[in-house]
């Protein structure tokens, strides 16, 4: 059973960049084909897919691109994202998962992470 654990800033201020980390309990040639995947939960909201790593490609959703990198270090066992020009409307709680076959379906996920934009 993989497992996955955010960690990262629990509060940043508005106009900083948000960065969070996802460490995998494992690293092997069946994960190594894993996509890797961010999705966040603001207050009140439903689940917002950010983006995701697979095999050196990323993809992520049409509205955050411009503001959003995610990378993997596959000596770590990790992989990061990064939100630039936050603003109070990325305060939510964010999830890294693992899926088999698609950066849109999600077979592991961490415990998920709070973090707020405020001054």
């Amino acid at each position: 059973q993989v497992q996955l654990q955010e960690s990262g800033q629990g509060m940043v201020k508005p106009t900083r960049t948000l960065s969070l980390t996802c460490t995998v309990s494992e690293c092997s040639p069946t994960t190594n084909l894993y996509y890797w995947i961010w999705i966040r939960q603001p207050p009140g909201k439903g689940l917002e897919w950010i983006g995701a790593i697979h095999s050196g490609s990323t993809y992520y959703s049409p509205s955050l691109k411009s503001r959003t990198s995610i990378s993997r270090d596959t000596s770590k066992n990790q992989f990061t994202l990064q939100l630039s020009s936050v603003t109070p409307e990325d305060t939510a709680v964010y999830y890294c998962a693992g899926g088999y076959s698609s950066p849109y379906e999600y077979a592991y996920w961490g415990q998920g992470t709070q973090v707020t934009v405020s001054s």
